[in-house]
């Protein structure tokens, strides 16, 4: 059965290849963004372009820009060379503002791509303030009720993906192919609800993978 995705930070990197690979299994995709000019990136994706500013809505605008959907994905993200307080207001305030959202919308399943390393007790700047920042939104995930699951993937690259993972260690790297299409199973897998995981390339297909996951 199809079903209706809505992604946050829609023009990013993995969002986009997530975006590209729900849709053309047919599912109806939604892409969150900020800057209007990124809407015809979506479209040749396959994906509907909602031009929802998380740093600036209020709850209640993100509600009705996911109403309907069966599951919301994070994918947001301040980017390289952002300063702490944006890695604050993004990375973990964008994403506590979608799980109220959420809430609002009766959207139950809730994905979030995280990091390897994320930690709320993070001390430091830089790189620390981005962990912290993840490591905040990923309590307060956990904590929101929804039914979640938290991706924490290595070094980030842009290979071609092979398919196969680890979720043994965050030590290594995965290409964002494989992420997105991590993201897509785990869409489809509602057992993965209430589940947090490192993931990085390894040699386990990734649905067999996402099947012997242990519980958060």
């Amino acid at each position: 059965m199809a079903l209706d995705i809505a992604i946050a930070g829609g023009h990013g990197q993995i969002a986009l290849r997530l975006g590209k690979l729900l849709a053309a299994r047919g599912d109806r995709v939604r892409g969150l963004i900020r800057n209007p000019d990124h809407a015809e990136d979506l479209r040749a994706a396959g994906v509907e372009p909602v031009v929802c500013d998380l740093e600036q809505a209020a709850a209640e605008q993100v509600a009705d820009a996911i109403a309907g959907a069966d599951a919301v994905v994070f994918a947001a993200g301040a980017g390289p060379g952002s300063g702490e307080a944006r890695k604050a207001t993004m990375d973990r305030g964008g994403a506590v503002l979608l799980i109220e959202a959420a809430k609002r919308a009766g959207v139950d399943r809730y994905v979030i791509v995280s990091s390897r390393g994320a930690d709320a007790n993070a001390e430091g700047d830089g790189f620390a303030a981005y962990l912290r920042a993840k490591g905040e939104a990923d309590e307060a995930l956990r904590a929101s009720g929804l039914a979640y699951t938290i991706v924490r993937p290595g070094a980030l690259t842009n290979e071609p993906g092979t398919g196969r993972v680890t979720t043994a260690t965050g030590d290594g790297a995965i290409p964002r192919d494989d992420v997105a299409a991590t993201l897509a199973a785990v869409l489809d897998r509602p057992e993965t609800a209430g589940k947090a995981f490192l993931l990085v390339s390894g040699e386990t297909p990734i649905a067999e993978a996402l099947a012997a996951l242990p519980s958060d």
